[in-house]
């Protein structure tokens, strides 16, 4: 196991018993075996720790329901991606509970920050499933959808989370759908507005450079072991540089690295530059 994931999940056991405030690097080493040299050599600070697992978590959760989305058909879409997003928060669920409960006390800029960060992409593949959903008829109303939307995720969240009552995801689904599709058809005042969304966030997409995505690939090529999916990622960086390759061939090439441990995010990124 590699020593950065080694020490997050250390801390992670550590947080969970013990909440943020109280964990300190010391107990973190300890429970890893290793040294304080060695904690900081992967991470500058405790806060930078727990950066780094809310990326992790955050990550998984939007890519997996994000690549759904694009590959779900149009008659299930809506019960897919509702059930895929029960389904990813109950999976990482431990997590969540963790990160509710001590938040308030680890609020600052790079926190803020980040889940600024994954509510604009989650905002965006909301977004696409209204639009290829709905298409013109929605026009005025898609933003007060997508928040709509959230807004069910977010409340039924709580009952996935906070109760000891074990849902029915498919029913929980159905229901959530049906409401959606009540709403697209009768929203005649919508609140949220184009002109809105544009002064109260920054656009929805997060533009990365050919050359910031080439880095975060040898970030990862540097940790993989020789493997199918190294060969495609290097593949995949010789079409950033050089575009040669078809939409069929990129298309497969990133599912070979989709679900590798250190190319989630990475899929995810060239998903988006190469807008498949």
């Amino acid at each position: 196991m590699l020593k950065k994931q080694l020490i997050m999940e250390k801390a992670l056991e550590l947080f969970a018993e013990q909440g943020f405030e109280a964990t300190s690097v010391q107990q973190i080493t300890e429970r890893c075996g290793i040294s304080k040299g060695a904690f900081y050599l992967s991470f500058k600070s405790k806060d930078e720790l727990i950066i780094s697992l809310i990326d992790h978590f955050m990550t998984q959760i939007v890519t997996e329901i994000d690549y759904k989305v694009r590959i779900f058909k149009d008659e299930n879409l809506l019960y897919d991606f509702y059930y895929s997003s029960f389904q990813a928060l109950s999976k990482y669920s431990n997590f969540a509970k963790l990160f509710i409960k001590e938040q308030t006390h680890t609020l600052n800029k790079d926190l803020l920050s980040k889940m600024h960060h994954y509510n604009q992409l989650q905002d965006k593949t909301i977004l696409s499933m209204v639009e290829r959903l709905y298409g013109k008829n929605v026009e005025h109303s898609k933003y007060d959808l997508v928040y709509c939307i959230k807004g069910f995720i977010q409340t039924y969240s709580a009952l996935l989370l906070f109760t000891n009552t074990t849902l029915d995801l498919a029913t929980l689904a159905k229901s959530l759908t049906e409401k959606t599709e009540i709403l697209a058809k009768h929203i005649t005042i919508p609140f949220i507005t184009n002109e809105l969304v544009q002064i109260i966030s920054k656009p929805l997409d997060e533009h990365f450079s050919k050359e910031q995505i080439i880095q975060m690939i040898d970030r990862n090529l540097e940790v993989m072991e020789e493997s199918i999916e190294k060969e495609s990622l290097l593949l995949l960086k010789e079409e950033l540089v050089e575009p040669r390759l078809g939409r069929a061939l990129t298309k497969g090439l990133l599912e070979n690295i989709r679900n590798h441990p250190h190319c989630n995010w990475t899929s995810f990124i060239l998903r988006n530059y190469f807008n498949i």
